[in-house]
């Protein structure tokens, strides 16, 4: 099981339906609004890196809203 952590930035006041939109997307498993450089934080699980590379690009950057993302996935070590 591989996980990963979304920054997601957002157009001004699009926070909440871009929260929403993300409560269809496969593989995410919390979401939260948060305060600082970035508007929403996105914990992301699936099979493998593949697969939350794929969910990132082709499920939640597609959102309308967003206009910046940085993934961070996490390393087994």
């Amino acid at each position: 099981m591989a996980v990963g952590f979304v920054l997601i930035t957002t157009d001004p006041g699009k926070e909440i339906s871009v929260r929403n939109g993300l409560d269809g997307v496969t593989g995410v498993t919390g979401r939260w609004v948060v305060f600082g450089s970035h508007d929403l934080l996105v914990k992301v699980e699936a099979a493998d890196e593949a697969e939350i590379t794929k969910i990132v690009i082709g499920k939640i950057r597609s959102l309308n809203g967003i206009t910046n993302t940085r993934t961070l996935i996490g390393a087994q070590i």
